[in-house]
C-alpha cells in the first residue's frame, strides 16, 4: 500500500468523521437523540477525558483543566509516533493489511485530536443551545476540547429476569458505549491487526513468497 493510498484513506476518514462532529455540535442540544432504528441512535454527547469518559482527575489528584491538558498533550505526543510508524512501514512496504491498519488508527486518533485542540476554540458550549461555529464566545480554549460523539448502539435493551441473582429486575443494555467515526477507525485498525496478526507482522521473507 503507497503513501499516496495511505493518505487518501487518512483524509476520508477525517472528513466524515469532522463532518459528522460539526453537524451533530451545530444541529443537536447536547442529550438530543434520534432514533434510527430500535437498536441504533444518533445521541449527541461530549467527552472530556479517554476511553469511556475516564478522567485523570478521577485518577490523580489534579484539577480536571489540568487532567484535559495533559491528556491532550499525551494525545499529540502519541499521533507522532503514530505517524512515524506509519511512515516507518510504508517506506519499508511492509504488507499491506498492516498498513491500512495504522493508516485507520492514525486517521481516527487524529480526528479525535483536532477535536481536543481546537472544539473549545472554535464552538460555544452545547447546553440546553445548539452550539454556533466561529462562535464569539467559545466555551474553552486552546487543548480543552471536547470530543463530540454520537453513534450509540443499544441493540438489546431489556430488564435481568427477577430469578436471576443480584440482577434481577435491574435493567440490561447492551452495547452501552457512545463513539465516533474517529473511535471507529480505531476499532477496525486495532481488530485489523488483532485478526491479521500473522499476515500483518510476517517478515519479508514470508511477504514476498
Amino acid at each position: 500500500m503507497s503513501l499516496k493510498k495511505s493518505l487518501i484513506l487518512i483524509i476520508i476518514v477525517l472528513l466524515i468523521d469532522q463532518i459528522s462532529k460539526i453537524y451533530i455540535k451545530t444541529n443537536f442540544i447536547l442529550g438530543e437523540s434520534v432514533t434510527v432504528f430500535s437498536w441504533f441512535k444518533i445521541l449527541f454527547i461530549e467527552n472530556e477525558g479517554a476511553a469511556w469518559g475516564t478522567k485523570l482527575s478521577d485518577i490523580l489528584p489534579i484539577s480536571d483543566s489540568a487532567g484535559k491538558l495533559f491528556l491532550t498533550i499525551f494525545r499529540l505526543f502519541a499521533i507522532v509516533g503514530i505517524g512515524y510508524w506509519l511512515f516507518d512501514i510504508i517506506k519499508k512496504k511492509a504488507p499491506k493489511v498492516l498498513i491500512l491498519a495504522v493508516s485507520l488508527i492514525f486517521a481516527g486518533a487524529l480526528g479525535n485530536i483536532i477535536d481536543s485542540v481546537f472544539y473549545g476554540l472554535i464552538f460555544d458550549h452545547s447546553n440546553h443551545q445548539v452550539a454556533t461555529l466561529f462562535s464569539d464566545e467559545p466555551y474553552g480554549k486552546l487543548f480543552h476540547g471536547k470530543v463530540v460523539d454520537m453513534l450509540y448502539f443499544p441493540m438489546i435493551d431489556t430488564t435481568w429476569p427477577e430469578w436471576v441473582p443480584k440482577y434481577g429486575g435491574k435493567s440490561f443494555r447492551f452495547f452501552e458505549p457512545i463513539f465516533n467515526i474517529a473511535d471507529s477507525a480505531i476499532s477496525v485498525g486495532v481488530a485489523v491487526l488483532i485478526i491479521f496478526n500473522k499476515k500483518a507482522f510476517a517478515s519479508p521473507s514470508k511477504n514476498e513468497s
